[in-house]
């Protein structure tokens, strides 16, 4: 991430190493903690030997629910906290830590860092977790407050956990990792967790009555989540369904308009240009030239909406890295940024991010973005840049701000020509460029919220 002095692409990529180094260290420490936390932290209370086919379950139980998530702000959450809360009340710390790290056979197919990474921190918390539950139970089985005082320190421990894992493979400060993921959402997630936790850690008592019921309260909670999951994604599909509907009624009613009008426009023009001003008098060669100038501003207009509404895209023959083309982007955005005191960041991924695409009309997307979240920044406000991939098969870039955002009543006038909530803006940038990202078979998307706005472009890999 750069803030403040120019970096080039080489000078970011240098970066991404010993990020990547110390995320790594971090999760190898944190699991090496847990470790030497069991090693040395005897458990203390009755003998609690766990039942193999208790384990087993839950087991399978962090599996199964691991494999269901739904995105949040930022990210996605999955189901098995669940699972692992469970395992801290009931199980030992051993068999605990086995549960937690059973999660990231779920996440096997996303590469090492999702398998390894969320596999040992899971395991961590899922086994100090346990560890406080057999001090707790010291005097006897847990009760209600002692088992809701473990699952508070489980998920806080977790969250904690993941701050800092962002805050080392990112850069990005922990206030703004915080504010823009520990939303209320994502409290309200947590809590349904340790809800649906608490009432398995009572029901599982080694009978089958208890496992159907533990059964049952897992269904109950996948079927909620795949609900609000399908939701989400219905109303993101209505949202660009609409967006596409309209950008395209829009695109062939300003075609239609700028055929017309052009034939017209270039009578006009031509005819002014014959007429010789050197034999008319001071006031009407004034007029001339002036009415000279309108018809050519009239032209550049039109031209300028029939690129928004049909643009021509030249395709380079090799592939375009996303990468480098939001870093020059950014660069270029600095002094128009400089006089507000604008902080820029960028995020780069590691990951190919190679698309098929026509660089210069790419780059008008980027500048778009970049000065439209510039101007809707307050004064020393940030506006961060992202790259990566999403789903496996496809590329994205990112513009956020920390402005005021879109209100509801105009987002859905967001990409119609001569839309503006500047002051003085034309109204055409956001129109040009969903045009653009159309023609290259991809999606612009506003994904913004209250704390600010945050526009993505999401391409199709480079031979895709």
């Amino acid at each position: 991430m750069t803030r403040g002095g120019i970096r080039n692409a080489a000078q970011l990529t240098n970066l991404r190493p010993s990020r990547t180094l110390r995320s790594w260290l971090f999760v190898v420490s944190v699991g090496l903690a847990a470790f030497l936390a069991n090693w040395t932290w005897p458990v203390h209370g009755p003998a609690h030997i766990d039942d193999v086919i208790e384990t087993g379950y839950l087991v399978v139980a962090s599996i199964v629910l691991s494999s269901v998530d739904v995105r949040i702000e930022r990210g996605r959450l999955n189901l098995s906290g669940i699972a692992i809360g469970a395992a801290a009340l009931l199980l030992n710390p051993l068999h605990a830590a086995l549960v937690g790290m059973s999660l990231g056979i779920s996440l096997a197919r996303r590469g090492a860092w999702p398998l390894v990474g969320n596999s040992l921190m899971a395991g961590s918390y899922a086994s100090i977790g346990a560890l406080i539950a057999s001090h707790l139970r010291s005097q006897g089985d847990l009760t209600l407050q002692a088992r809701v005082v473990v699952l508070i320190l489980i998920f806080a421990g977790s969250w904690i956990f993941v701050t800092i894992g962002f805050r080392l493979s990112t850069g990005e400060p922990v206030l703004s990792i915080v504010k823009r993921n520990f939303t209320p959402q994502f409290y309200a997630a947590f809590g349904y967790f340790g809800l649906a936790a608490l009432l398995t850690s009572y029901v599982i008592d080694g009978s089958l009555l208890g496992y159907a019921l533990s059964t049952i309260v897992f269904v109950l909670a996948l079927a909620l989540t795949d609900t609000i999951a399908g939701r989400r994604i219905r109303s993101i599909l209505e949202n660009e369904l609409s967006d596409a509907d309209r950008h395209l009624f829009h695109s062939r009613a300003v075609e239609g308009v700028v055929h017309n009008l052009r034939n017209h426009m270039a009578t006009a023009v031509g005819y002014l240009k014959e007429i010789d001003t050197q034999h008319l008098d001071p006031v009407d060669r004034d007029a001339v030239e002036t009415a000279r100038a309108a018809a050519n501003d009239a032209v550049t207009v039109l031209q300028g909406l029939s690129r928004g509404a049909t643009p021509r895209v030249t395709y380079a023959p090799e592939p375009v890295d996303l990468n480098e083309l939001v870093g020059r982007a950014m660069d270029m955005a600095r002094p128009r940024a400089r006089p507000k005191h604008i902080e820029l960041a960028l995020h780069e991924t590691s990951a190919d991010v190679n698309v098929k695409a026509d660089p210069l009309l790419l780059r008008e997307v980027i500048t778009n973005l970049v000065n439209n979240a510039i101007d809707a920044a307050p004064e020393n406000g940030h506006v961060e840049l992202s790259t990566g991939r999403r789903g496996g098969n496809s590329t994205f870039f990112s513009v956020a701000d920390n402005g005021q955002g879109v209100a509801d009543e105009n987002r859905h006038h967001l990409f119609e020509p001569h839309f503006t909530t500047k002051e003085h803006g034309t109204g055409l940038g956001l129109f040009m460029s969903y045009g653009i990202v159309r023609e290259h078979q991809g999606q612009l998307l506003y994904e913004g919220n209250r704390r600010g706005a945050v526009f993505t472009v999401v391409l199709p890999p480079f031979g895709a």
